[in-house]
């Protein structure tokens, strides 16, 4: 599975082209396998209904929990605010982060949407009604070409009248494999985006910082009723200091049964693999 990764990473064609001379990146071990899955069931996550994937950059080394799942592709929810923020600068549909949004006076479910914000504070916020607001000023035709230039799943943004929904309820679908494709293009800047695009985008997704270390990270929380809601936590981080410095790109996703409770697993179970395997110092 790590050679199915790789070429994602990669690109069908560039990677058939270094295909002869390039030795492949070796699979995950299966005892580094299992460290993400014990970070998972320390967190109270089934492994047999999440998929985990950590991908170190610089030598390629992959660590993977969730067989098949890897590969299946899910309703991206607000994980697609990475993308989406990135096209909305990168076209001036928003102009930079400090653009801000007036609320309409109509009450949603979570507070902090409730009142004006800029878009960083909706991204980091995940407020739904500010993107419902900017993704339509980017295009359809231009959405479709931005994530067909990121690798950014199916791409399916469906008809017209999706155009404020296709990333909470779907056709848009993308795997835990090309979250960290896409999100590794993004770290090393390799995605096709102005320098000011990645110097506005990139210090509206952090997260958390520490000694040595930068995490940027994205939840996303994919409830449509009649089917299984869908939990996303995907980022990476930048390390500099501790036995193992690199840059880790990470995406899960789990089952979820609807509640807070099980929506606050998400990020620990994160960072519990990632301490694991040595991306981050414990505690």
């Amino acid at each position: 599975m790590a050679g199915v990764l790789r070429n994602l990473l990669l690109g069908p064609v560039l990677a058939w082209a270094l295909a002869a001379c390039v030795t492949p990146a070796p699979a995950p071990e299966a005892a580094a396998a299992n460290l993400l899955e014990q970070a998972l069931v320390a967190e109270g996550i089934d492994p047999a209904a999440a998929a985990f994937v950590v991908y170190r950059i610089e030598d390629e080394k992959t660590w993977m929990s969730g067989g098949a799942r890897v590969f299946e592709r899910f309703t991206p929810a607000s994980t697609s605010k990475v993308a989406h923020t990135l096209l909305a600068l990168e076209t001036g549909a928003v102009s930079g982060p400090d653009e801000r949004f007036t609320w309409d006076g109509t009450k949603r479910r979570v507070e902090g949407w409730n009142e004006d914000q800029d878009f960083a504070a909706a991204f980091q916020r995940s407020t739904v009604w500010i993107y419902q607001i900017a993704v339509p000023k980017i295009g359809a035709e231009t959405l479709k070409a931005g994530f067909a230039a990121f690798g950014y799943g199916n791409g399916d943004i469906g008809g017209p009248e999706q155009i404020t929904r296709y990333w909470l309820d779907g056709p848009l679908a993308i795997s835990a494999a090309e979250q960290v494709a896409f999100l590794s293009r993004l770290a090393r800047r390799t995605l096709p985006l102005s320098a000011r695009t990645y110097a506005l985008g990139v210090p509206m997704m952090e997260v958390a910082r520490g000694e040595g270390w930068v995490m940027y990270a994205k939840t996303g929380w994919k409830s449509v009723p009649g089917e299984t809601e869908i939990g996303w936590y995907v980022g990476w981080i930048e390390q500099t200091a501790g036995p193992a410095p690199g840059t880790y790109v990470f995406a899960l996703n789990m089952d979820m049964d609807g509640t807070m409770d099980d929506a606050n697993r998400r990020r620990p179970a994160v960072q519990r693999g990632l301490e694991m395997i040595g991306a981050l110092a414990p505690g």
